[in-house]
């Protein structure tokens, strides 16, 4: 996995997006994670007629393709809807830079391989400006390193970012919570073992009731 994101960045100076903004009550209306990239911010990209709405960061040539957000504070506040997470990353999002994060939209974000990156306001104000600036072409874009904790403007700006040891390799490697969990599983099977030896009367307690009040 490239620990590489590079791309066009859009700007999203909103504060406090919540996740009702960022996916819509009606498109959480499924039994699987298909089609959730149509709903994502679907009442700032659409009008009432479901025309797009031509103002619209994301429906302007310059961000066609765009893979990285740049956005106000408090981003993904609200309820815990993990669809929020899913749209972004059906729609090609693959980072999103702001000054904070909705707590439970953060870990769904991290336990999903949405990088979410925290910079300073004063920080996020001035990629705000640039990616803002659609002249010359070009400025939009935004290199992340994940690795080095970096984050590079096509002007040659740049930002340090801090992320946890293993969130770090999780996206660097392309790994969600589910495969990151996995790598562990040999000492899970470990503590499994040393368990059971040391517990064996409570090891398949309901079947062996069930099995006793069947023969009974």
């Amino acid at each position: 996995m490239n620990p590489l994101i590079e791309g066009i960045a859009a700007p999203l100076p909103f504060s406090n997006l919540d996740t009702d903004q960022i996916m819509p009550k009606q498109f959480l209306r499924i039994i699987d994670k298909a089609g959730l990239d149509k709903g994502l911010l679907y009442d700032l990209r659409f009008d009432e007629h479901g025309a797009p709405r031509p103002g619209f960061v994301l429906n302007q040539d310059a961000y066609a393709g765009a893979s990285i957000l740049v956005a106000g504070p408090n981003f993904g506040c609200g309820s815990s809807r993990e669809h929020a997470v899913w749209g972004l990353q059906q729609f090609g999002i693959r980072a999103v830079l702001a000054p904070s994060f909705g707590e439970i939209f953060y870990f769904n974000a991290v336990n999903n391989g949405l990088l979410v990156v925290s910079l300073p306001a004063a920080q996020i104000d001035e990629l705000l400006a640039r990616v803002s600036n659609t002249e010359p072409s070009g400025n939009q874009r935004l290199t992340i390193d994940v690795m080095a904790g970096v984050v590079r403007a096509a002007d040659g700006w740049k930002a340090d970012f801090s992320l946890p040891e293993r969130h770090r390799h999780m996206f660097a490697q392309g790994q969600d919570m589910v495969d990151a969990s996995l790598l562990q599983l040999p000492e899970v099977e470990q503590f499994e073992a040393r368990h059971w030896a040391r517990h064996p009367w409570m090891k398949d307690v309901a079947r062996t009731v069930r099995d006793r009040l069947n023969a009974g």
